[in-house]
Parts: C-alpha cells; sequence; structure tokens
C-alpha cells in the first residue's frame, strides 16, 4: 500500500510538538470520534506522514511532522475508571477505541499558522478547512509537501 498522509491535532499545553521530540514517540490515545477512529484504525500504516497540528494554541497551526510508527491497537485507557479517557461502554473483548503510536521527525522553527494554510490556495481544498473539529483527517501528498515546505521556510 502506497504511503499516505495525516493531519493530527494536539492541544499544545497538553502534549505538544517539543513533547514528542523529547519522548521520541507516543501513542496517540483519547480519540473519542467515530470518523477518526475508523481512520487511525482502518488505514493508518506504519510510515505514513503526520503533520503535528496545535489546536487550541496562539496561534493554532502545523508545528512539525511525525511518522506513524505503531499500527492501531486497543486504547486501553478506555477500560482503565481512573483516566479522562475511560469510556464504560468499551469492552476489552470488543474495544470501541483505538489508537496508533507516532514518532518525532522534526519540529518547525515557527506554526505554520492556520491564517496562512488558509491564505494558500493550493490549499483551498484541505479537509482541515473544512472539518475543522475532527482530530485525525487525512492530507493529500500535495498538501503534506507544501505545508512542509512552508514549516521549513519559516
Amino acid at each position: 500500500m502506497a504511503k499516505q498522509y495525516w493531519l493530527m491535532k494536539s492541544e499544545e499545553d497538553v502534549y505538544s510538538i517539543r513533547d514528542l521530540e523529547r519522548d521520541g514517540s507516543t501513542c496517540w490515545e483519547g480519540v473519542r470520534n467515530y470518523e477518526a477512529r475508523n481512520l487511525m484504525r482502518d488505514k493508518m500504516r506504519v510510515g505514513d506522514g503526520v503533520l503535528f497540528y496545535h489546536s487550541n494554541a496562539k496561534p493554532p497551526g502545523v508545528a512539525g511532522i511525525a511518522r506513524v510508527s505503531k499500527r492501531a491497537y486497543p486504547d486501553h485507557y478506555a477500560f482503565d475508571k481512573k483516566n479522562p479517557y475511560f469510556d464504560p461502554k468499551s469492552d476489552p473483548e470488543n474495544p470501541r477505541w483505538f489508537m496508533v503510536d507516532v514518532e518525532f521527525v522534526e519540529a518547525f522553527p515557527d506554526v505554520v499558522p492556520l491564517d496562512e494554510i488558509r491564505a494558500a490556495p493550493e490549499l483551498a481544498e484541505m479537509a482541515l478547512l473544512k472539518k475543522l473539529r475532527l482530530s485525525v483527517q487525512p492530507v493529500t501528498k500535495e498538501e503534506f509537501g507544501i505545508l512542509r515546505k512552508m514549516g521549513r521556510r519559516r
């Protein structure tokens, strides 16, 4: 299967690109949207490129690049009653929620702000600009390349 590309959102004060740089890799837990879950569970593969997006930041935008390092597996936080991502309807025998692991590739010198992404005509069809609320979304190879160039120029 050909390499695919994704945009994954994290609140900067919860887990930032710098946190991923420090840790090297992490599990992408806590996704509680079925469409985003399905993308991770059914579509993401090891080696896929990830635009790491800081949401709820000033400014929000793409902060760097990561890579999928482990295919989807059950999100065990859904079974932990003490965890904020606990879901009483999720069952270890038939898990409802999944996560992938991602690894650090690079941090941009500065975030590529959402306003700049919106202003780029070649990015007008990005899912980000149509479904701002989805925390995991597909990105085309071309969009990924354009944003990588924008980030490296900063």
